[in-house]
C-alpha cells in the first residue's frame, strides 16, 4: 500500500487526506498544532453554499447566512445579491467534525509535530501547510505575492443578512455579521494596514482594537517534483477580488485527488480551470473599482452575483435587458 503524507491539518488538508484514504492509500495527516489548537486560523470563513459539495456541514457550524454584499463606494452603494448564498462558518466546529471523521476512516493523524523538512519515508507528499508553507520553501519555489489580512471581533449581536465592503485605494475593509459578534477586517497590499483599519474603526466609534493578522497569498505555485504536490494557500490559490480561497482550494483539491498520483496532470487541469478566471477576475476588479470611484452612475444599484465564478459584466447586461 502506498504511503502518503499530507502536511497541514486545515480544511483543505483534511479534505485531501479523506479523499486519498478512500482510494485505499495509507494516509498520514501532519499538523504542528495540537488537537486543542488545530481549528484556529485567521480566516473569516465566509463561503458560498458550494462548500456543501465537499463537506457535510452540521447546522451548529453555521453562524449566519449572507444574501447580499453591499459595496460602499463614496457616492453610491452597490448591492451584490449572492447566488449561491454565503455562509458564515465556525471554522473550529468544522475542523473538529472533520477530525473525528478522519479518525473513523482510519487516517493516521499526527498532531503537535512541527515539520521542518520534507519527509523522506513516504511515496507521495501533499503540502497543504498554508501561506508560509514549509514544503514550498524546502522545494525552493518562489513565494506567491502576499497581501496583509487583519481581523477585529466586536462582541455585538448581529444576524443581518448582508455584509459590507468599503473599497480603499490598496484593497478593502469589510464588516461581517457573525450572529453573536461582528467581524471587521482589512485586505491590502499596503504596509499601513493596521493604521487604515484603526482609522476606520475610530471613524465608526468602535473601541475594540484586539486584532489578528495573517498573510494572504495571491499567485500560482506548483511543485516540479513528481512525488510532491501543493494545494490550497500553499500554492497561493485565492480569488484576486476578495482574497477568499476556500472554495477555489476545494476545487483544486478535487482535481488533485482525481489526478493522483499524476501531479503533472493535476497542474495542467488546475491551470486550465483557474488561469483565465484569475486574469479575468483581476482585471474586472480593477475596472469596477475605477468605475465605482469615478463614474458610479454607470453601475446598477443591484446586481445578481456569483462570488466564486463571477461574470460581472454579463450580470449587468442581463439586468439591463430585463429592464
Amino acid at each position: 500500500m502506498k504511503k502518503v503524507a499530507v502536511i497541514g491539518g486545515g480544511i483543505i488538508g483534511m479534505y485531501v487526506a479523506l479523499k486519498l484514504k478512500e482510494k485505499d492509500l495509507d494516509v498520514f495527516l501532519y499538523d504542528k498544532k495540537t488537537e486543542e489548537e488545530i481549528g484556529f486560523k485567521p480566516c473569516s470563513t465566509l463561503v458560498s453554499e458550494r462548500i456543501r459539495e465537499f463537506i457535510d456541514l452540521k447546522e451548529e457550524s453555521i453562524e449566519n447566512i449572507i444574501d447580499i454584499c453591499k459595496i460602499n463606494f463614496p457616492r453610491k452603494i452597490i448591492e451584490l445579491h449572492f447566488n449561491p448564498k454565503h455562509l458564515v462558518l465556525n471554522r473550529n466546529e468544522i475542523i473538529k467534525e472533520q477530525l473525528e471523521l478522519l479518525k473513523q476512516k482510519g487516517v493516521n493523524i499526527i498532531l503537535g509535530k512541527n515539520i521542518e523538512s520534507i519527509p523522506n519515508d513516504f511515496d507521495y507528499i501533499i503540502g497543504c501547510d498554508g501561506p508560509n508553507s514549509v514544503i514550498r520553501k524546502k522545494l525552493k519555489l518562489k513565494d506567491p505575492e502576499m497581501k496583509i489580512g487583519m481581523q477585529v471581533f466586536v462582541k455585538q449581536k448581529d444576524d443581518s443578512n448582508y455584509t459590507d465592503v468599503f473599497p480603499i485605494k490598496s484593497g478593502f475593509i469589510w464588516k461581517i455579521p457573525r450572529g453573536e459578534e461582528i467581524e471587521y477586517g482589512i485586505l491590502t497590499k499596503s504596509n499601513q494596514a493596521k493604521q487604515l483599519l484603526f482609522d476606520f474603526l475610530d471613524k465608526n466609534k468602535i473601541k475594540e482594537k484586539q486584532f489578528i493578522v495573517a498573510p494572504v497569498p495571491s499567485g500560482f505555485v506548483f511543485s516540479k517534483e513528481k512525488k510532491i504536490a501543493l494545494c490550497g494557500d500553499s500554492m497561493g490559490l485565492t480569488k484576486p477580488w476578495s482574497g477568499g480561497g476556500l472554495i477555489w482550494s476545494l476545487y483544486a483539491a478535487r482535481l488533485l485527488v482525481e489526478s493522483f498520483p499524476d501531479f503533472k496532470k493535476y497542474e495542467r487541469k488546475t491551470k486550465h480551470f483557474f488561469r483565465f478566471k484569475i486574469i479575468k477576475g483581476s482585471l474586472a476588479n480593477k475596472l469596477v473599482n475605477f468605475i465605482g470611484f469615478n463614474f458610479p452612475f454607470l453601475i446598477p444599484r443591484k446586481i445578481n452575483y456569483d462570488n466564486d465564478f463571477p461574470n460581472f459584466f454579463k450580470s449587468i447586461i442581463d439586468l439591463i435587458i430585463k429592464r
